[in-house]
């Protein structure tokens, strides 16, 4: 556990932000799919291919798992590229948040608000605690440069239209630990939507698409059953 209090990923895990120059003769979602049972999760099963037009799109989403912590997914190459950020990301430049890399998600998996049943991979209760568009800003001398590219790069900027999250952010990569492992940064950039860092109580938020807190939603997911 570092010193953010979120539980490192394993050595088994994805450890690192696949590009379609990773994958360009293999599925882009396998990994997501090989982690869980359809079965017994009601997450969606995997299937990739890209949002229905418009500007790209982003979530945030409220894990309730082992460890709190949010998922932050921007839409590209036909998925979700997706990063656990344990304190959530802040509005206050000065505020650097640490964010691991996850697998990549399929674009169903942005209107998803659930619980995983325990002993399930994250078992907990997911909300969507944002959501919106992005506009990528990532630019070399003047030319823009494919989102996909720049996470390669190790450096994506993107400004985006949410309910909750407004503005310029960029993720960066930071570093590698010895298996793999990277860590990156989501900082907010400085804009009119700046302000000051304010701290995120997970128990006190609400969903963005239907207004539950992570209480009511396990509520009547368990009233469903």
């Amino acid at each position: 556990m570092d010193r953010d209090g979120f539980r490192r990923p394993r050595a088994g895990h994805l450890a690192r932000v696949t590009t379609h120059k990773d994958q360009d003769q293999a599925d882009r979602l396998a990994e997501y799919r090989r982690r869980r049972d359809p079965k017994r999760s009601p997450e969606p099963p995997g299937r990739d291919g890209a949002a229905d037009g418009g500007e790209p799109v982003f979530v945030v989403q409220l894990h309730d798992a082992s460890t709190m912590h949010f998922d932050f997914r921007l839409e590209a190459d036909g998925v979700l590229k997706s990063w656990a950020v344990p304190k959530g990301p802040s509005s206050d430049p000065q505020t650097k948040r640490l964010a691991s890399p996850t697998e990549d998600h399929p674009m169903d998996y942005r209107s998803f608000e659930g619980v995983i049943p325990k002993g399930e991979y994250g078992g907990g209760t997911v909300m969507v605690w944002d959501e919106g568009t992005y506009r990528n800003l990532s630019k070399k001398s003047g030319r823009e440069v494919p989102l996909s590219e720049a996470l390669e790069k190790g450096h994506a900027s993107f400004w985006l239209d949410g309910h909750k999250l407004h503005g310029a952010f960029a993720l960066t990569r930071m570093r590698a630990d010895d298996n793999g492992r990277e860590a990156w940064l989501l900082v907010k950039k400085s804009d009119r939507h700046a302000g000051a860092d304010k701290t995120l109580d997970p128990r006190r938020l609400r969903s963005a698409r239907s207004g539950r807190t992570l209480r009511q939603i396990a509520d009547e997911e368990s009233d469903n059953c």
